[in-house]
């Protein structure tokens, strides 16, 4: 039973919004919070019409036929009983005046009855409806919840499949195993764990990565996070030492020890800087160095053709983001997501909306959440999303100098098996003067490719022939890199 459902019905609240994705557990909340008020609970849908149920949830009565919304309307307006009304995907049918209407009619009715209409939802709810019902958000699930789904998918696999299924598990994996599932809904959990478990009718620690994995490609197909494997470390990144010591010093800021020492979280750094200098790859280094999950906020699948339909998805994606949590929350080229708040649009208002959701969570929200937000272009970022208490901190990444240089040469040698020893570094770093990190692991690839078609092994001289090729952004573009580091010189931290 949830308790603040039940008090909305207690308090004579006739109509309440449910906007979910998990259908099956909001279902499952709305009965148990009825049977716990001793109340009746008949369910509608447009294929199989308004049936009273059982204590089990079965149908047990019809009161009206499939495809007729207005009449299940009707028989609750005329139904004269304190019972709870479970309506799924009503809200397209408003468009129908005579349904507009009936649910118009039915408010007075319901708030005398102590009776509610629960408007379950997958889309945005109608605008013009909107402010005749009271919101109430079913969340994710808990961990005990996400602990007993795996449970039970284990038992009924156990009881229906003709092999043996087997479980070596302990708590320290259970608990593990439970921590990956957060952000996603019962059922798709529910999915996840039998997909693990099937592959060899085990459940056990060694199924974790599969897990991971399962769940990265369902949160890629589903929604706008994308799970992102964090396998480097700070010592794949060369330079950046201001940057590198200021998160080294934050490292251990959501433990509990830090909150008993009253230390308050951090919460997040914007990176500006030259494109191909790390800051994509210092938001992975984030959360490998902290041991935290990694999720990626895609803003270009956050925009959406139906009228509220763009900002229910990054609402629905931050309070994801908030199961899931403690996790780093990425948002790359944050410049483009929100590139019409600064200028004027002719989008009708929605991007100037969808950051105003972005800011108000940025300043409200109290779970371990690191926001890592990275831009190129700085001219088109918004002045309200750079003010000091949005971020902890914004540092100016600019390209690597000769120290750095030699170093990320060195880290991509030996990331392709050759020993950095047997190259001058000091010649390849002087050579590639203006280049970006980016631009360094490319020359290290050309080269690797010279030296293949030329059955040579890779050199020194190789990599000087690639590194006279090519043609650096700095050598490209250099009046927009002198804008953008005299632009930072007096509001960023350098990150080196």
């Amino acid at each position: 039973m949830s308790d603040s459902l039940a008090l909305l019905i207690r308090a004579g609240h006739p109509l309440i919004l449910i906007e979910t994705t998990d259908e099956d557990r909001a279902t499952a909340t709305v009965r148990a919070t009825a049977a716990a008020l001793q109340r009746k609970v008949c369910d509608w849908s447009l294929t199989r019409g308004l049936w009273e149920l059982d204590e089990q949830g079965t149908p047990k009565r019809e009161h009206a036929p499939p495809g007729k919304p207005a009449d299940a309307l009707k028989y609750v307006l005329r139904s004269g009983e304190q019972t709870v009304f479970n309506f799924r995907d009503l809200g397209p049918h408003l468009k129908d005046a005579q349904v507009h209407r009936l649910l118009r009619d039915l408010s007075p009715v319901c708030r005398n009855l102590r009776c509610a209409l629960v408007c379950l939802e997958y889309l945005p709810f109608p605008a013009e409806a909107s402010r005749l019902v009271v919101r109430y958000d079913v969340g994710w699930p808990t961990a005990e919840e996400l602990e007993q789904t795996v449970r039970d998918t284990y038992r009924r696999i156990q009881s229906e499949s003709l092999y043996e299924v087997t479980s070596h598990i302990t708590r320290s994996e259970m608990d593990q195993l439970v921590q990956t599932l957060r952000g996603l809904t019962a059922s798709e959990a529910e999915r996840v764990i039998a997909s693990a478990i099937y592959q060899d009718y085990r459940l056990t620690g060694n199924d974790l990565s599969r897990i991971v994995d399962a769940k990265r490609q369902l949160l890629g197909s589903t929604g706008c996070l994308e799970s992102i494997i964090a396998d480097f470390s700070p010592d794949d990144i060369g330079g950046l030492a201001n940057l590198k010591d200021w998160l080294r010093l934050r490292r251990g800021g959501f433990s509990q020890e830090a909150r008993d020492f009253g230390v308050e979280p951090p919460r997040g750094v914007l990176m500006l800087g030259v494109q191909g200098c790390g800051k994509s790859l210092c938001a992975k280094v984030v959360a490998s160095d902290w041991n935290m999950p990694l999720l990626r906020l895609d803003p270009g699948v956050l925009y959406q053709k139906y009228i509220g339909e763009s900002e229910n998805r990054l609402r629905q994606a931050l309070r994801q983001a908030e199961a899931m949590a403690p996790v780093v929350l990425w948002i790359d080229e944050i410049e483009k997501a929100f590139a019409s708040v600064a200028s004027d649009s002719s989008d009708g208002g929605l991007s100037q909306r969808m950051f105003g959701t972005l800011l108000t969570w940025m300043q409200d929200h109290r779970h371990p959440i690191f926001l890592v937000a990275t831009a190129n272009d700085v001219s088109q970022l918004p002045p309200e999303l750079m003010r000091k208490g949005r971020f902890d901190e914004m540092f100016f990444i600019d390209l690597p100098d000769a120290a750095a240089r030699r170093r990320i040469l060195g880290i991509h040698l030996a990331r392709r098996g050759r020993d950095p020893a047997a190259f001058d570094l000091d010649r390849l770093s002087a050579a590639a003067d203006g280049f970006s990190g980016a631009e360094l692991e490319q020359a290290v690839r050309s080269g690797l490719y010279a030296a293949f078609s030329r059955r040579q092994e890779l050199s020194t001289d190789i990599l000087l022939e690639e590194l006279a090729k090519t043609r650096s952004l700095s050598a490209v573009m250099p009046e927009r890199i002198a804008h953008l580091r005299a632009w930072a010189r007096e509001r960023c931290v350098p990150a080196d």
